[in-house]
């Protein structure tokens, strides 16, 4: 049995909805936007650290840099307890 039916090389059934879908997005194309609002702009600004934060952490780094740093455990137990105590 054969079968026969348009077998035509020009022939694409989606071809006129292609190009229509392409007219649309053409027209349709937009630039994208960003908008930073004035309190965001604020909070961005606010994040220099302050003189004597900024000095710690350069004693840590340092400290890290040398091995001479050491944790305390206690400590770090006792923040983390706390902030997930707070949930």
């Amino acid at each position: 049995m054969k079968i026969q039916g348009s077998n035509h090389t020009n022939f694409n059934p989606y071809k006129q909805q292609a190009q229509k879908h392409n007219g649309v997005s053409k027209e349709i194309s937009q630039k994208d936007q960003l908008q930073i609002s004035s309190q965001a702009k604020q909070l961005q600004g606010n994040e220099k650290p302050s003189s004597e934060r900024a000095s710690h952490i350069q004693e840590i780094k340092k400290a890290v840099d040398s091995g001479e740093y050491k944790v305390n455990h206690e400590k770090t137990a006792e923040k983390m307890i706390a902030f997930w105590n707070k949930r």
